[in-house]
C-alpha cells in the first residue's frame, strides 16, 4: 500500500470522526434554532473559511473552464447537503439521520462514477460497501426497535437523509474529478465550498438570527463551522488526492458509527440489538476496503476496490 494512499485514508478517517460530532453538537443548540439555520451557518461560514485559506488557488480553479462545470455541480451539492442533513436529523433523530445520509452516499457515488465514466466497481468494493450499508440499515432498525413505533416525521427524515446522501456524493464526485485533473485540492475545496457558501448565505440571513442569542449558541455554531466543516473538509480534500469518490464515501461511513455512539452515550438515544450488529458490519466493511491492496493506474491513484 502506497504511503500517499495510507495518508489519504487516514485523512478521511479523521474527517469522519469530526463529522460524527455534528448531530450531537446540534442537539445542544436551543430549540428555536432551526436545522436550516444550523446547516446554512455550518457550511456557509465554513465554506468561506475554506475559500480564505487559498483565495488565489480557488480563483485559479474558478477561471479554469474545464473545472467550472464540476465546481458548479459540486456547489449545488454543497448547498443542498447541510439543509437536508440537519433537517433529517431533526425529524428522524441523530442516529437515523446520519446513517441514512452517509449510508446512501457510497451507492450514489458509485452511480455517479458509472454514469460519468462507465467506471466498473470490483467485487471487493461491492462486498465492502454491501457489508457497510447492511450495517447502516441495522443501525437505523436498531434505533427504531429501541424506541418502538417510528415518530411521524421519521419517513420524511429518511427521505431528506437520502437527498443529503445524494448531495454528499455529488460534491465528493465532482471535487474528485477536478482534483484528478491536476488542480490542487485546497483550491478545489475553496472554490467549490466558497460558491456553495454564497448560495447558503441568503438562507443564513433569513433563518440565522437565533444563533446570535447567546455566547453558548455562537460557540456551538463556531465549532460546527470550524471543526466538522473547515478542518474536516481540508482533510477530505487531502483524501481525495489518492482515493476515488466511491471508496472515499465508503470509508467515511465511519461517521454514522461515531454519530450513533454519541447519540446513545451523550444524547440518550437508545439502540437495539440490530444496531449493535450493524456497528460490527460497518467496521467489517471498512476493514475490507482499507486493507485492500492499492494499484496505481497511469495518471491516477486508485483503490483496487473500485477506487
Amino acid at each position: 500500500m502506497e504511503n500517499r494512499s495510507i495518508a489519504g485514508i487516514v485523512a478521511l478517517l479523521l474527517a469522519s470522526l469530526l463529522w460524527g460530532t455534528t448531530g450531537t453538537t446540534a442537539t445542544f443548540l436551543p430549540h428555536d434554532v432551526s436545522p436550516l439555520a444550523i446547516g446554512a451557518s455550518t457550511m456557509g461560514i465554513g465554506g468561506l473559511l475554506l475559500f480564505a485559506t487559498g483565495p488565489r488557488l480557488s480563483l485559479a480553479v474558478l477561471r479554469d473552464r474545464g473545472s467550472l462545470r464540476w465546481i458548479g455541480l459540486g456547489a449545488l451539492g454543497v448547498f443542498i447537503y447541510p439543509l437536508a442533513f440537519y433537517s433529517a436529523m431533526s425529524l428522524a433523530g441523530v442516529a437515523v439521520g446520519n446513517v441514512v445520509a452517509l449510508g446512501s452516499g457510497p451507492v450514489f457515488a458509485a452511480v455517479y462514477e458509472w454514469a460519468g465514466e462507465r467506471h466498473p466497481l470490483s467485487r471487493r468494493w461491492a462486498v465492502a460497501t454491501g457489508a457497510a450499508v447492511v450495517g447502516i440499515v441495522g443501525l437505523a432498525w436498531g434505533r427504531q426497535t429501541a424506541h418502538g413505533a417510528a415518530p411521524s416525521g421519521t419517513l420524511l427524515g429518511v427521505a431528506l437523509g437520502l437527498l443529503a446522501g445524494a448531495a454528499y456524493a455529488l460534491y465528493a464526485y465532482a471535487s474528485s474529478r477536478v482534483i484528478q485533473s491536476g488542480q490542487p485540492s485546497r483550491g478545489v475545496m475553496g472554490a467549490m465550498f466558497g460558491v456553495g457558501a454564497v448560495l447558503l448565505l441568503p438562507v443564513l440571513l433569513v433563518t440565522g438570527a437565533p444563533l446570535l442569542q447567546s455566547w453558548s449558541t455562537i460557540s456551538l455554531a463556531g465549532y460546527l463551522a470550524i471543526g466538522p466543516m473547515f478542518v474536516a473538509y481540508l482533510l477530505f480534500g487531502i483524501g481525495l488526492r489518492t482515493v476515488r469518490s466511491s471508496s472515499a464515501t465508503t470509508i467515511t461511513l465511519l461517521e454514522p458509527v461515531v454519530a450513533t455512539l454519541l447519540a446513545v452515550l451523550v444524547v440518550g438515544e437508545r439502540l437495539g440489538a440490530p444496531g449493535w450488529v450493524g456497528l460490527v458490519l460497518v467496521f467489517a466493511g471498512l476493514a475490507i476496503l482499507i486493507t485492500a491492496r492499492h494499484r496505481l493506474k497511469r495518471g491516477e491513484a486508485t483503490l483496487e476496490s473500485g477506487a
